[in-house]
């Protein structure tokens, strides 16, 4: 996808009460350890960054020569975590709006509405419109897909350090055949969402 149709939605939402649009978007709702994390992101209108698109369509390689651009120029960005603990207790969809509710707390300036990758919203204190595969179809929430998704898998590196036995530097947490291996030789981590390993240690 071009880097025009990008600003496709954003352009037919401007108006004289939006002029600032946000893009938010989350990494790692599906791992089975360490945080969510969130981004929002607001551009420059128009902003042409080449190769811009969902972070998944993007190599490792390529999202980590975006990040520093993206923050460069964005008119404001922020990121928010919600912890592994936090995501048991109050579960996987809550702690990813309160990680987006962060993410939005840290911009320096108010956006007059935010676009969320998805079809799920909640209050987040300002106007929101859900975007289905938004990170594939608006530049601000491409920006923010990239930002969230660098973070985390910087943050499961850094893990890996503490926690080397699990191999997060591979898998960043995911359920890979060599995760549940590590899991059934060493148990579970601090960082672990014990939530979502009931099933695989049989329980309730």
């Amino acid at each position: 996808m071009s880097d025009i149709t990008m600003w496709e939605i954003e352009n037919s939402l401007y108006s004289e009460t939006v002029q600032l649009i946000c893009g938010v978007d989350e990494a790692g709702r599906g791992p089975l350890a360490g945080p969510v994390c969130a981004a929002a992101v607001i551009l420059p209108r128009d902003l042409q960054i080449p190769g811009l698109t969902d972070s998944k369509k993007l190599t490792d390689k390529k999202r980590r020569e975006l990040f520093p651009v993206i923050q460069e120029q964005a008119v404001a960005y922020g990121i928010g975590l919600a912890s592994e603990q936090e995501i048991d207790e109050i579960n996987i969809l809550q702690a990813t709006f309160l990680a987006m509710r962060r993410a939005l707390d840290q911009l320096s300036v108010r956006p007059d509405l935010a676009l969320i990758d998805g079809n799920r919203e909640t209050d987040f204190g300002l106007p929101v419109k859900t975007v289905v595969k938004g990170d594939s179809l608006s530049a601000n929430i491409a920006a923010a897909s990239i930002l969230a998704k660098v973070t985390r898998d910087n943050i499961m590196i850094q893990l890996s350090e503490q926690y080397p036995e699990y191999g997060f530097e591979i898998h960043k947490g995911y359920g890979t055949k060599a995760h549940y291996a590590a899991l059934t030789e060493h148990g579970a981590s601090p960082v672990h969402r014990r939530s979502f390993l009931k099933k695989f240690y049989g329980e309730k």
